[in-house]
């Protein structure tokens, strides 16, 4: 029938069946967005909707001894509840014998989220500045908080700055009515308000340190965005290989063997070229990759970005031949939720079930950039190794599915009525299709006459 001859309410047979496969096809893919909705969507959901589920954690540290060190640390110690989203842990001193250097090096080797430090001499410098006014006197050299900005900006941001400077202005604010109302009488106080009145007003509060800051916001296309973008261009390459090899006949003329190694090699191939020039697209925003690795940051950039997009892109290569062109696209949005779902804030304030983030591509791939970036703690071994693993992973999946698909294809089409059958060979093949095509164009002249 030519094309433009048929109309969509056609009452003959043939209309009938292409209205009946229209709406089947039509509605049964709608019927599948919705129900993607209700299971997949409700991961990412999920994931943001009580945020914190769970408090960062937070080290006190009372380097001082004295007033200000025993009042601060108990506060923080007991105010486990209220707007608060970091639960303290009071540790000795004794823990870090080099002081306050020691205590930041933590915090940044990320063996803790935050952590607060009552400096030395605290109490001693305000005792000074009480009974001799000192000008000079800076009550926030009493207190100072260490964080990771670039760890992950949206926890600093949004939950741990917020929560430091609330407890702190309420502490400083608890100490200056406390020391206000004990100089109240004292013969110097006059002295104090006309040379130093901030010693009354502000004689305790607090520094935050911020020890490896967010300096890069064009960082946030490759840290987050970009791993996105890397599943799409990932996505696209699958279809286009996919789309060559049926082009070609090489989809049924090839081997299984060989079929199997032109999909890895085209893959491995096709992402360690789109990885590179990704990767100068980051260089051309000047993206500084070189803080952590020196001059070779730029190789380690490029080979982390290339392993974690075979981590991503395999996982559908190898999944497109069981799912097919139609069911992929399903996949590949659960793909993204579940990875996305855990890369915004940390694992740690999320419900337990999103624990299943630690093995994931993008939060691996997301440590590993970030060390390289901004010169966080050192993870890009580990990383490497979890999203290596996804591509064996992959590597082997994909030969097993193909083998499946093909097996299933080669089995005989039609069974005799006593269940035997012969594996028809291509002649066989082609003279059935031809008889079939011959049969179906006498019946489309007959209609037209």
């Amino acid at each position: 029938m030519s094309p433009g001859s048929r109309t969509f309410f056609e009452k003959s047979p043939e209309g009938n069946l292409a209205r009946q496969t229209y709406f089947k096809v039509y509605f049964g893919g709608t019927f599948m967005v919705i129900i993607m909705i209700f299971t997949i969507l409700p991961i990412y959901w999920g994931a943001l909707w009580k945020i914190p589920a769970r408090n960062l954690h937070g080290w006190v540290v009372d380097f001082d001894g004295g007033l200000i060190g025993q009042t601060v640390s108990q506060a923080l110690g007991s105010n486990q509840g209220g707007q608060s989203r970091v639960t303290w842990t009071v540790i000795p001193a004794t823990d870090f014998p080099g002081g306050p250097q020691q205590l930041s090096d933590a915090v940044r080797d990320e063996h803790i989220w935050t952590a607060v430090s009552i400096n030395p001499g605290s109490s001693s410098r305000l005792t000074s500045a009480l009974a001799a006014p000192n000008s000079s006197y800076d009550g926030a050299e009493a207190i100072t908080a260490y964080g990771v900005e670039a760890r992950n900006e949206n926890a600093y941001r949004s939950l741990i700055r917020p929560s430091v400077q609330g407890t702190l202005d309420a502490l400083s604010r608890m100490m200056a009515q406390r020391i206000a109302q004990n100089a109240a009488n004292s013969p110097a106080l006059a002295s104090i308000i006309a040379s130093s009145p901030q010693t009354i007003t502000s004689p305790v509060y607090y520094t935050i340190q911020n020890l490896i800051p967010y300096d890069q916001p064009v960082a946030t296309a490759s840290t987050f965005v970009g791993m996105l973008y890397q599943l799409i261009m990932g996505f696209f390459v699958v279809m286009i290989a996919q789309g060559a090899r049926e082009a070609s006949g090489y989809q049924k003329t090839l081997s299984t063997k060989g079929l199997i190694i032109l999909r890895l090699c085209s893959a491995f191939f096709a992402y360690f070229v789109i990885s590179l020039f990704y990767c100068l697209l980051n260089l051309a925003f000047k993206l500084d990759v070189n803080r952590k690795f020196g001059h070779g940051g730029f190789m380690v950039f490029w080979m982390v970005n290339y392993v974690g997009m075979l981590a991503v892109a395999l996982a559908l290569e190898s999944l497109l031949t069981l799912l097919t062109t139609r069911g992929i696209p399903f996949f590949m949005l659960l793909w993204i939720i579940a990875n996305l779902s855990v890369s915004i804030f940390p694992i740690e304030v999320l419900p337990s079930v999103f624990r299943y983030g630690y093995a994931v591509p993008f939060y691996n791939l997301s440590r590993a950039l970030r060390t390289i970036v901004f010169g966080t703690k050192n993870h890009v071994g580990q990383s490497i190794g979890i999203l290596f693993a996804w591509v064996v992973i992959s590597c082997i999946t994909l030969p097993l599915i193909q083998w499946f698909v093909r097996r299933n294809e080669t089995r005989t089409p039609v069974a005799n009525e006593e269940g035997g059958g012969s594996i028809p060979n291509d002649d066989s093949d082609r003279t059935l299709g031809q008889q079939q095509r011959a049969g179906g164009k006498a019946r489309e002249l007959v209609n037209e006459k």
